[in-house]
């Protein structure tokens, strides 16, 4: 990756390092998102990616920022092409998050100076991403060999800083910052489908304080068996 950051995007980078967690936010309309986003920010979240699943996201992007000012680190997920991104970085957008690796997303991202996580798999594809400028590789879906497959892929790459998302929660957070992961995407088994079309907003921020409290406890076990080491 380039040496030439902004320092603004610098900031950025180190915040969504500091948060550890990031909560991706899918779904249909603009109001339903924004009722997502309270109920997650009550349970602790403060990195928020609201992904273009819907034709508002950037008008609910630049609504999150008005309401919130400087509280908030938020994001845009599901970025596909270089017109979203120069859209959502309108609205207000702090970070760019796309599925997979598309060099005109990550130029268009590093021209604008903006934070882009694309998403990758393979070690070839998290290299690419890494070569072409990411600031952040996603690793999507995380899911599918878990923890392991981070801890593998560190071993070649120790470099390149990861984010998992998908096949994290709760239960299993802890084993994603020992394999080394920078930070984590919470998607469904945080944010749950049901309760965000049944509208259970209370349980939604249940769910989400339980995440960030074992997100925040994995994190400083972590950082003692480092000291440790020492």
């Amino acid at each position: 990756m380039a040496a030439d950051v902004s320092p603004d995007k610098a900031a950025v980078v180190a915040r969504i390092k500091a948060e550890g967690a990031v909560a991706v936010i899918r779904t249909d309309s603009a109001e339903r998102a924004l009722a997502v986003a309270d109920a997650v920010i009550a349970g602790g979240f403060r990195a928020i990616e609201i992904t273009y699943s819907f034709a508002a996201a950037a008008e609910t992007i630049s609504m999150l920022n008005k309401a919130n000012e400087s509280d908030l680190l938020i994001g845009a997920g599901t970025i596909l092409i270089p017109e979203q991104v120069r859209e959502t970085v309108e609205a207000g957008a702090r970070f760019v998050v796309s599925p997979c690796v598309l060099p005109e997303v990550i130029e268009t991202a590093r021209e604008l100076e903006v934070a882009i996580l694309p998403g990758a798999f393979t070690p070839t594809e998290i290299y690419n991403a890494w070569s072409l400028g990411a600031d952040i590789v996603k690793i999507f879906p995380a899911v599918r060999f878990g923890p392991e497959y981070l801890k593998a892929i560190r071993g070649p790459l120790p470099h390149i800083p990861i984010m998992p998302t998908s096949g994290v929660d709760a239960s299993n957070v802890a084993e994603w910052f020992r394999a080394g992961a920078v930070a984590v995407g919470a998607v469904s088994s945080v944010l749950d489908p049901e309760l965000i079309q049944k509208g259970e907003w209370d349980a939604l921020t249940k769910r989400a304080r339980e995440f960030i409290e074992a997100m925040r406890a994995a994190r400083e076990e972590v950082e003692r068996a480092l000291r440790a080491r020492c």
